[in-house]
């Protein structure tokens, strides 16, 4: 998974009920665009993530 700032990351609800995530990358700490990622969500949280299988990079 690669991703600049900007794109925006989706995390899918891994539990029945549970809703999607989305927010904004602002910043990519490892290497040639690798996780982590700072993402700024939708809802306000800011939060170092480390996608797993139920995230996806949508480019911007």
């Amino acid at each position: 998974m690669n991703a600049t700032v900007g794109d925006r990351l989706l995390v899918h609800g891994n539990s029945v009920g549970e809703r999607d995530r989305t927010g904004v990358i602002i910043e990519v700490q490892g290497v040639n665009g690798g996780p982590p990622y700072t993402v700024r969500f939708d809802d306000g949280h800011t939060g170092l993530v480390f996608p797993g299988p139920d995230a996806v990079v949508v480019p911007q």
